[in-house]
């Protein structure tokens, strides 16, 4: 599927937890060694984010994946789309996270991803 832009169809579904300063890198390599690799398994996962920023509770944790279809989350999160995937060992290094999701099709995307050297 293609919009009038010339962009191909993509969902971001957006989730959000926090963490504290001591169990945020926990998370992140929780992030990277378990979830990325599920998620690279599942046919239409088109890649995605991982957003922190320090806050006066913690570790503000924004999670942001990119999928072809609604089908393809569905394949990952059920039926019921926007509930939150959260696995327990995931849910121990969190102070709070959404129970929902939320999706959006993207309608423009502008420029291109640079790579972080400080990374």
């Amino acid at each position: 599927m293609e919009c009038g832009c010339g962009l191909s169809a993509v969902i971001a579904r957006c989730w959000s937890a926090t963490a504290t300063l001591e169990q945020a890198p926990a998370y992140v390599h929780h992030f990277k060694s378990a979830v990325v690799v599920e998620l690279e398994r599942i046919q239409g996962y088109q890649g995605g984010y991982l957003l922190q920023r320090e806050t006066p509770n913690g570790v503000e944790i924004v999670v942001i994946t990119l999928w072809d279809s609604l089908d393809s989350i569905r394949s990952f999160a059920g039926h019921d789309i926007d509930h939150a995937v959260v696995a327990e060992e995931a849910a121990l290094l969190l102070s709070e996270f959404d129970r929902r999701v939320k999706q959006y099709e993207v309608t423009l995307s502008c420029g291109r991803p640079r790579p972080n050297p400080s990374r």
